[in-house]
């Protein structure tokens, strides 16, 4: 009898172990796992919402629920990215700029460097840890850093959301963080953040932080590790964002460029961190498998047809083009690929150097898909009256 209660005694308590100890890490982990078994059942793909996306037109070439509305998680710092970087062209701040850190910045939880109140870093330190670490405390110290306050950044956020047409987006913190204590969530869409991302590609040094693998921070005493692991494993992969939380899952806003050709894909929701970035790399591949940024002629080049110039100390001159002439189409529409050349002709002189003569007009069968300026290589003089007034009469 006493070895029966010494054993239900031990078989209590070891219950009682793996039920408040083991339990809890369990829980969190079944969610995903039930969705991704329930949406290999349901033959779905492993993810919320997606999106594959050209970065130049904007074309969408894949799509999954992209305007469903999820919880971006730390992609919302794409748009505190943004904000900075178009500060920094504007030059309203440098990122040579210090940045102090508040107490309220250093008290900030989930991914970060450790921040101490009173510690100062450059504006680029930040945004290196901000970029390549998703570093939330980093990520509040700027924001108090160029509006004053976070409350104030989050309406920055937020207008220039409306301003980029991002419908299905919200902000209410500048990190991504879950809500605490009945706070709504961020909320976007895997449309809206390839649009923002769109936006974000076009910044050199954004992307220069966003391809390193890894860095040192705090003068080598800690290591900034990147969170996207299409880094250095993807060809071509150098962004840009990946977020992720218990309700919101594994997000991934990532883009990668090859031979002239930028995609970006998002994918919102997916079950695990392996599954997000196995996606991300299954819709770029399909991108660069099946569609290409075809250079139909270079910039400088001149075409055949020449342009007659009335009243110029020369007679024409052969209009060259003005930036690539570049079209996006899928690689098995390269032999419907025809191009005509329409002149301003004639034009007068004076000319300036680049002046516009004309367009290249790109099509695809009957179908037009792009439209390049032709323009003057070189400045033409007015002759004297003599030839002007004979050039406009005859």
């Amino acid at each position: 009898m006493k070895r029966k209660k010494t054993r239900f005694f031990w078989v209590f308590w070891v219950t009682v172990f793996l039920v408040h100890g083991v339990a809890p890490g369990l829980a969190e982990a079944r969610p995903a796992r039930r969705v991704a078994k329930q949406q290999l059942q349901d033959d779905r793909p492993p993810y919320a919402a997606a999106i594959l996306m050209e970065a130049a037109t904007g074309q969408v070439l894949f799509e999954q629920e992209l305007h469903k509305q999820w919880p971006p998680a730390s992609l919302t710092k794409m748009m505190l990215m943004l904000l900075v970087m178009e500060k920094v062209k504007q030059r309203g701040i440098s990122l040579s700029d210090p940045v102090e850190v508040s107490a309220q910045a250093s008290k900030i939880g989930g991914s970060q460097v450790y921040l101490k109140q009173g510690e100062v870093f450059s504006l680029e330190e930040m945004m290196r840890a901000i970029v390549i670490h998703s570093a939330n405390d980093a990520a509040e110290a700027v924001a108090e850093r160029i509006a004053g306050s976070v409350e104030a950044f989050v309406d920055m956020m937020n207008q220039r959301a409306k301003e980029l047409g991002l419908k299905n987006t919200r902000y209410v913190n500048v990190h991504g963080l879950p809500p605490e204590n009945g706070q709504p969530s961020d909320l976007t869409s895997a449309y809206d953040m390839a649009v923002l991302a769109r936006e974000l590609v076009k910044y050199p040094e954004l992307l220069k932080w966003a391809s390193t693998k890894k860095e040192a921070f705090r003068d080598g005493k800690f290591v900034l590790d990147n969170t996207n692991h299409l880094i250095g494993k993807y060809p071509g992969a150098d962004g840009l964002k990946t977020g992720s939380y218990h309700e919101a899952g594994f997000n991934l806003a990532a883009t990668a460029q090859r031979d002239g050709l930028r995609l970006i894909s998002v994918t919102l929701g997916s079950p695990s961190n392996k599954i997000r970035f196995r996606e991300s790399t299954r819709l770029l591949s399909m991108g660069f498998n099946n569609y290409e940024m075809l250079e139909v002629m270079k910039v400088g080049q001149a075409v055949a047809q020449e342009v007659r110039v009335k009243g110029g100390e020369i007679n024409s001159l052969r209009p060259v083009l003005g930036s690539p002439a570049r079209v996006f189409i899928k690689r098995s529409d390269q032999n419907k690929i025809s191009s005509s050349i329409r002149l301003n002709n004639p034009v007068w002189a004076p000319l300036r150097k680049g002046d516009e003569l004309g367009e290249l007009v790109v099509t695809s069968g009957n179908q037009p898909v792009g439209r390049f300026k032709l323009i003057s290589s070189q400045e033409v003089k007015q002759s004297n009256i003599i030839k002007r007034l004979w050039d406009k009469v005859f």
